[in-house]
């Protein structure tokens, strides 16, 4: 029961990592409204420098969190998010403001590498599957429960209700986590190397580097697909799409896809749900138009896509028996999987603009046989 509980607040805290990026998303306008010197491209800074951080210090936090512990780790990340949030409240100046999601930053990715890492090794071996798939939805699940509450918590103009609740989330888990979870054992503070060393060495590694070289075609995939092709849809299919396609993800990720991690291995699924995408995007090419197969191929791509999310993640302890190589492995998973999200979206817009809704095939086609042929070689690698 205890093992369960600690998965479960530790999922729970991955949710609040996901809401740095969602509260910002969703009040976007109030700090356009406050900022209007930052322009559009500044409040947009505001969003996305949390994933700047992580793409520029994923692999290193993960090298950090195997030096000073888990625990020690996250606990300090919520406390920290709990503050920065609290303080994202006043009426700040922009530099001022800038300063505290940068510092954000580092606390969400404390809490995306620390949260897979302590999950994988509370788990039971017959959980483990389960358990990652679970924490694999905490981005989709975070988004669709903010899409229920933040609208009307922002209804009258006021930050507060919102981010302070964040706060106070954040603030909860901070000390159900430090009661919960183990003590960091000693001895496990060793120096590290030079920092490009250990790059080096995660990424030539063909278990470490592996979730996190397929996870990138994922991320590259799935974020820009979700933000360009409902609108690319005829409009009486563009809320259905747009709605339709996380949960399909989560949905399928939850189910079918912890199932089949009890007959095949992670790495075998991530290439199963690939396979599956690429067949979904070559039948959007086909079918562009024509109302009911469109609909159908955009949820099988969906679909597929949360199959991969859920088992790269899973592929981490799989593949990575003990706990520092696992945090050096989810801190490569949230450095490549920044890398794809700030990547997709701009270059797939950049085909629709200049291919059209062909783009969206051209894309995705060739992003899915690459998360293919990438564990493939890391496969050979190993073996």
């Amino acid at each position: 029961m205890r093992a369960a509980l600690t998965v479960l607040a530790l999922w729970a805290a991955g949710l609040g990592a996901a809401a740095q990026f969602g509260k910002m998303s969703f009040a976007f306008d109030l700090f356009a409204a406050r900022y209007p010197a930052a322009g559009p491209v500044g409040v947009g800074l505001l969003v996305s420098v949390v994933g700047i951080v992580g793409l520029v210090f994923g692999t290193t936090a993960g090298l950090l969190v195997a030096r000073i512990g888990p625990r020690r780790a996250i606990v300090v990340a919520l406390a920290l998010g709990a503050a920065m949030s609290a303080l994202q409240c006043l009426p700040l100046p922009y530099a001022a403001l800038f300063l505290t999601r940068v510092v954000e930053g580092v606390s969400h990715l404390s809490i995306v590498v620390v949260g897979p890492t302590m999950i994988a090794g509370i788990a039971s071996p017959r959980r483990q599957g389960l358990a990652m798939t679970l924490w694999s939805s905490f981005f989709g699940v975070t988004y669709a429960l903010l899409a229920l509450v933040a609208p009307p918590l922002l209804a009258g103009g006021s930050l507060s209700a919102l981010f302070l609740g964040h706060a106070l989330w954040l603030s909860v888990l901070a000390l159900v986590l430090s009661a919960l979870l183990p003590p960091d054992p000693p001895g496990r503070t060793q120096e590290m190397g030079g920092i490009l060393a250990e790059h080096l060495s995660i990424y030539a590694s063909p278990r470490i580097a592996a979730p996190a070289t397929g996870f990138v075609c994922y991320t590259a995939l799935y974020v820009a697909v979700l933000t360009l092709l409902p609108p690319l849809m005829p409009p009486a299919m563009q809320a259905g799409v747009a709605a339709g396609m996380p949960l399909v993800s989560i949905l399928v990720s939850l189910t079918l896809g912890v199932w089949l991690l009890s007959r095949i291995t992670a790495v075998q699924l991530v290439q199963a749900g690939f396979a599956v995408g690429a067949l979904a995007a070559a039948l959007l090419w086909l079918c562009w138009g024509q109302g009911g197969p469109m609909l159908a191929a955009s949820l099988t791509l969906a679909a597929a896509m949360g199959i991969v999310q859920g088992a790269s993640f899973a592929s981490i302890p799989q593949l990575n028996a003990g706990a520092a190589d696992r945090a050096r492995a989810s801190g490569a998973v949230a450095q490549l999987g920044n890398l794809g999200t700030t990547t997709g979206t701009p270059l797939l817009a950049w085909l629709i603009l200049h291919v059209g809704p062909a783009g969206v095939a051209a894309f995705a086609l060739p992003l899915c046989l690459l998360g293919i042929a990438i564990h493939g070689l890391q496969s050979r690698r190993r073996r």
